[in-house]
């Protein structure tokens, strides 16, 4: 098709007219409807669930433009007049920027479009209509305004004005984003009178800067022009020629340039995807050791002897025989293949049969990674990439634990029973594999020849602090946040949705550590990383996760300039020492908490404050290495100074896989943003079922996850309020999980956890159908034992506040602790002034020793069967309220221990008789659940008195 063709121009238009018809039938849209709707319906839009006029007085976008006629008629209707301006707004974009062999424009004109087709979901299905797919719509049109606007910043022409414009408004609209959350949780959260009005005024605000953003396109445009021409002579008017392109002028930073430029290739991209999920599977196999080891010493109450596999990532010591290390390097397919085993796990039904294979795959991954690295120290570019995709597999794999509720779908505690994804992830990984090894690594020179003389011992050190900072608090988005979690009310952030940011500042991180790697090696910086982990460690809630995002930066920004000096020196000294003293660490880590079950515990016990600073000493060591390797020499930079235009195209591939990366943590993050609107199963009988469970770390008794099994048996026992004990996971060898997560968000229960794992507990954990207006996290007195913790929470029960305590007592042997700790209770139950309900472990007999303490004047408390003496561990007690019903329910192969229920009743008469009387004689709202009688379902049954006990 010819370029030009002559023919008489019948109309012309400027291509600025097209971005003034967008923003001002777009504008119109929204505030027709706004005008129309605070005419017409003013009281109804500005209402919510919580609060109406007068304490809220404007109604937010979606009230505004939902299902109340005529306002929803009058913005679809001019919403569907500005598709025309808005596609032919893309289009030109597109004209505007293309160029040859260039990616982003054709990616930005894919994004515009869905964009546009997104927009219309959101519109035309409102969340009456179906609340779940107008969500996905809506989710997916701001995830998709990131890339949109970042790249229209990226690709603008060289117009000072339109790119001020286009900075100011940018700013402006992901800025208002952090208020417009801010209050959204003070509405939805915390309830505020006011709060929703300020929040919309914050979302409308987006609505403004969004069409502003492309309203600036009008500076870019009016050196464009439509033009229809007749070429064939069949009308008439003055004669013209069409322009085809327009110019366009490059930018001056050079890493801006590195992501826009250059000839885009699928296959270039897929080998960064298979990069990056080798990267996947290696911290996926290193994170599944722990949680597979930690079976055995859990089952054997102490040392098992299995605990000697947590050394199988030392296998970077064998790199050391000179034959064996050319032979894995020249064959890093067979390596890297071999490193599968740890995902193979998963077939091997008995646990000591997994635990040896995913050690097997620990030993080979650990071999593959420090090979690898080594292999290719003479290619910048492969090196690039392999230390780009091991970067990424971390934010990949804490990024699938954030959607799968911080289990990784693939680890071998998983099937598809429980929601594992493994033979997915089995074959993606061969593939992934096959991808990334296709070509040949040329080891020119695999001997000790030319490794760097000198002792490698300062980087063992601090790939050994990266390691383990890594593992410990990046590997999943939640854990620094339950560190500095603090009970209701809320005042710091959530798993979900704020664990985005988490990963967020990693990503961050990474990119710092891509493009400014000298700043790894910079003492100023590791000042501010050492200073966002004493802020972490010594603060609760937002102040407390603000030094947590600046060390999630800093320890993925040192990550490239580590290993680039590690490879400097012979594999299997650096590799292998680093990998030793990461062991180390994680003992010492856990040994904070195990002191009471392992020889030498208690000169760690509680002190996760040494672990902390040894962890940065130990990274400082790392930037000293560093420094002395880049300034080493003859003041010769290192080879990585000069970055050649493949290794900038390479660079650019990670970037757009880390963008899609954070884009689908945004999108899980508002999929699990907490609805705060629970419901108890019997409101109408006003019941309140309360249960109490030791539940074993989350791992079942054949060693799989069990957070479903826990649930479907919370469910059918229509439990309202659960304490959970043995619950703290956010530890390298329990997987760093959280089984909360998933419990409280598919069950619809408020959450509290604590106190954190930086309190050096097992862990206690309250779910809630019911508001928890206050809580409090103890730790009762543990002179010689482990640490006692205790969770106090007031809640919003059908009006009425009542208090509920969970707490888990000392080991039988520690007596003293177990006395101290009972006086400790008594006391916390005592000072309460409100109805009470203890949900517990005691250890003790019923009627005798400790019991008289927790069941006493002073505590005031009840036994919720007295004549029950088959009791040693859990308890329920209570005061001021009617207990109605008690039952005892069979573990299953859940846990080791059964789940004990109470049904009370709220108001009305509060005197509880120790009569036992017949299931027929109770009101049917108030009786357990029949299914459980008998033989039950599932190995659960109503067991001990073989049914529930009733009382008058």
């Amino acid at each position: 098709m010819a370029k030009d063709k002559d023919g008489t121009v019948v109309f012309s238009l400027s291509g600025k007219w097209v971005s003034w018809a967008h923003t001002v039938v777009a504008y119109s849209a929204f505030l027709g409807a706004l005008v129309v709707g605070m005419k017409l319906h003013f009281r109804k839009i500005v209402q919510n669930e919580h609060y109406g006029y007068p304490d809220e007085w404007f109604p937010s976008v979606s009230a505004t433009i939902g299902d109340r006629y005529p306002e929803r008629s009058v913005f679809q209707l001019l919403i569907a007049v500005t598709s025309g301006p808005r596609f032919a707004l893309v289009l030109l974009w597109y004209l505007l920027t293309a160029r040859p062999n260039s990616f982003l424009p054709k990616f930005l004109l894919f994004t515009g479009l869905s964009r546009t087709f997104l927009c219309g979901g959101w519109v035309y299905i409102t969340s009456t209509d179906d609340h779940q797919w107008h969500d996905i719509f809506m989710i997916s049109y701001l995830v998709f305004t990131l890339p949109w606007t970042l790249g229209c910043l990226a690709l603008s022409p060289m117009n000072a004005q339109a790119i001020k414009y286009r900075k100011i408004l940018a700013s402006a609209f992901f800025g208002t984003l952090v208020p417009l959350i801010y209050f959204f949780i003070q509405h939805k959260v915390h309830k505020v009178p006011g709060a929703y009005t300020i929040y919309a005024f914050f979302e409308w605000s987006l609505i403004l800067f969004d069409v502003g953003f492309d309203a600036v396109t009008a500076l870019d445009y009016a050196g464009l022009e439509f033009r229809v021409v007749d070429v064939k002579g069949v009308s008439k008017g003055q004669s013209g020629i069409l322009a085809d392109s327009v110019a366009e002028k490059a930018k001056n930073d050079k890493n801006l340039k590195q992501l826009v430029s250059g000839k885009f290739t699928w296959s270039d991209l897929l080998d960064s995807a298979a990069d990056i999920y080798t990267g996947f599977m290696f911290w996926t196999v290193l994170t599944s050791l722990g949680v597979t080891v930690w079976y055995f010493p859990l089952w054997h109450m102490g040392i098992s002897g299995y605990e000697a596999l947590v050394m199988t990532s030392i296998a970077p010591y064998i790199l050391g025989i000179g034959p064996l290390r050319r032979f894995l390097a020249n064959h890093l397919r067979l390596t890297y293949l071999l490193s599968l085993t740890g995902l193979v796990a998963f077939y091997f039904p008995k646990p000591t049969h997994r635990l040896f294979v995913t050690g097997g795959g620990v030993w080979f991954s650990c071999l593959a990674l420090a090979t690898a690295f080594f292999a290719e120290r003479n290619n910048p570019a492969r090196l690039d990439a392999r230390i780009s995709g091991f970067s990424l597999g971390l934010i990949a794999s804490s990024v699938a634990k954030f959607a799968c509720y911080s289990n990784n779908p693939v680890w071998p505690i998983m099937n598809v029973e429980n929601g594992g994804w493994n033979k997915t992830g089995l074959v993606l990984g061969i593939l992934a594999v096959l991808r990334s090894t296709r070509k040949a690594t040329h080891a020119q020179d695999l001997s000790d020849a030319k490794v760097k003389k000198g002792s490698s011992f300062p980087i063992s050190l601090g790939l050994a602090g990266m390691f383990f900072g890594l593992h410990s608090l990046l590997s999943d988005s939640s854990t620094m946040i339950t560190w500095v979690w603090d009970g209701y009310p809320i005042t710091g952030p959530l798993a979900a949705p704020h664990g985005a940011y988490t990963l967020l500042a990693m990503g961050l991180g990474f990119l710092i550590g891509s493009f400014r790697e000298s700043l790894g090696r910079n003492w100023a910086v590791y000042g501010l990383g050492c200073t966002g982990a004493a802020i972490l460690h010594n603060n609760h809630g937002w102040f407390g996760y603000y030094g947590a995002l600046i060390l999630a930066t800093y320890m993925m920004s040192i990550m490239p300039v580590f290993i680039r000096t590690a490879i400097q020196y012979g594999p299997a000294t650096t590799f292998g020492n680093a990998f030793l003293i990461y062991n180390l660490l994680v003992l010492a880590h856990v040994w904070t908490v195990a002191y009471a079950f392992v020889p030498g515990g208690p000169l760690l016990r509680e002190r996760t404050d040494l672990v902390m600073t040894v962890t940065m000493l130990l990274i400082g060591a790392g930037v000293y290495s560093a420094n002395t390797f880049a300034n080493g020499g003859k003041g010769k930079a290192p080879a990585s100074a000069v970055i050649s235009p493949f290794q900038r195209r390479v660079k650019s591939y990670f970037v757009y896989l880390l963008t899609a990366l954070e884009m689908f943590a945004i999108a899980v993050a508002y999929m699990r943003f907490p609805t705060f609107d629970y419901k108890p199963y019997n409101k109408e009988h006003k019941v309140v079922t309360a249960g109490i469970w030791t539940v074993h770390f989350g791992i079942d008794n054949n060693m799989w996850s069990s957070e479903r099994r826990m649930r479907d048996l919370f469910k059918e026992m229509e439990v309202d309020i659960v304490g959970l004990l043995e619950s703290d996971l956010q530890r390298i060898i329990m997987g760093n999980r959280d089984i909360t997560q998933f419990l409280a968000e598919d069950l619809g229960m408020y959450a509290d956890f604590g106190p954190g794992p930086n309190k050096h507990t097992w862990g206690a954990a309250l779910l809630s159908k019911f508001p928890i207006v206050n809580s409090t996290h103890h730790l009762l007195p543990s002179p010689v034992g482990e640490l006692a913790p205790a969770i106090l929470a007031t809640l919003d029960v059908y009006d009425e506040l009542v208090d509920v305590l969970v707490f888990h007592s000392g080991q039988e042997e520690d007596v003293e602790d177990r006395r101290l700790q009972s006086e400790g209770i008594a006391k916390l139950m005592s000072n309460s002034p409100r109805p009470l309900i203890l949900l517990s472990y005691l250890v003790t007999k019923p009627l005798q020793g400790n019991y008289n303490t927790y069941v006493s004047e002073q505590s005031r408390m009840k036994d919720i069967d007295p004549s029950d003496w088959d009791r040693w561990c859990e308890y329920i007690l209570y005061r001021g309220i009617k207990r109605v019903g008690y039952a005892r329910v069979s573990r299953s192969t859940i846990t080791d221990t059964e789940l004990q229920v109470g049904k009370f009743v709220i108001g009305g008469d509060k005197e509880s008789s120790n009569t036992i009387i017949p299931e027929e004689q109770v009101p049917e709202g108030l009786r357990f659940p029949a299914m459980f009688n008998g033989e039950g379902v599932r190995g659960h049954r109503y067991h001990v008195f073989n049914q529930p006990r009733y009382f008058a």
